[in-house]
């Protein structure tokens, strides 16, 4: 039987700067949701999609698995490998009423320097989702997870990110508050970084980590704060990978 996979995380979306009031949406995209779609010819046609019961998941930076936990409610033969740098985070998740460790692999990982494949089998991952991580690391570490991710990944899987996009309203922020350390790379107030990516960076730093682009655009969100007397708007890259048979590395090369 055939279902298709449709990423719903409202409670992960990027913070917004005081009390919003009114939205508009621009993409090619109808929902504010994680919801990836390709276009093109004659048809439309959704990228999580029509994934076979019995496919797995691995999503990098779970949180408090806001992700996780309504994809494996809704689909009972889908199992999902879950990783987070901080120790909470993954406490907060094994603590959750539906967590089932037949279900959930979740663990504490630092991808930029542990090997996936310590927890997981090399090319077993069908669907790996990077939803506002990326942007917390070092631009310069980025290649690594990269090649890290490839490891787990199947032939022909697909990598799906949602991220910071450049000119969203917070960095415009940042950047008069002189928090910048690189470009687009920024530090907030309370230490954690931040980093705004352009369509040009995201599409060279897969290319160049030996992925496929299959589709990417943005999701402009127009948000009034009526007491500021300010529009915001929020910039959010959507972005589908997917990873060439060529490209997998051998098991004797991890």
């Amino acid at each position: 039987m055939m279902v298709m996979i449709v990423i719903t995380t409202s409670t992960t979306a990027p913070p917004s700067t005081g009390t919003t009031s009114t939205s508009t949406t621009k993409t090619s995209s109808s929902r504010i949701d994680i919801t990836w779609r390709r276009t093109g010819g004659d048809s439309s046609l959704t990228i999580i999609q029509c994934f076979p019961n019995g496919k797995v998941v691995l999503e990098v930076g779970c949180g408090a698995g806001n992700t996780i936990f309504p994809l494996v409610t809704t689909y009972p033969k889908l199992f999902v490998h879950a990783c987070d740098f901080s120790p909470h985070a993954i406490m907060l998740v094994k603590s959750h009423s539906d967590f089932n460790e037949e279900r959930i692999n979740a663990f504490v990982c630092n991808v930029v320097n542990d090997n996936l494949c310590n927890r997981i089998m090399p090319s077993s991952i069908d669907v790996i989702t990077l939803v506002f991580m990326l942007s917390a690391v070092c631009p310069k570490k980025m290649p690594l997870i990269l090649q890290n991710l490839k490891k787990v990944l199947k032939p022909n899987g697909h990598v799906l990110l949602r991220d910071y996009a450049t000119g969203d309203y917070a960095q415009v922020e940042l950047q008069n508050r002189n928090r910048m350390i690189s470009e687009n790379f920024y530090v907030r107030g309370d230490g954690t970084c931040s980093f705004y990516f352009s369509e040009d960076f995201l599409s060279t730093l897969f290319i160049r980590a030996g992925f496929s682009i299959v589709d990417m655009n943005i999701y402009c969100r127009q948000i009034e704060n009526r007491s500021r007397n300010i529009t915001m708007g929020r910039y959010v890259q959507f972005l589908i990978i997917t990873l060439p048979l060529k490209c997998v590395l051998p098991v004797t090369s991890l």
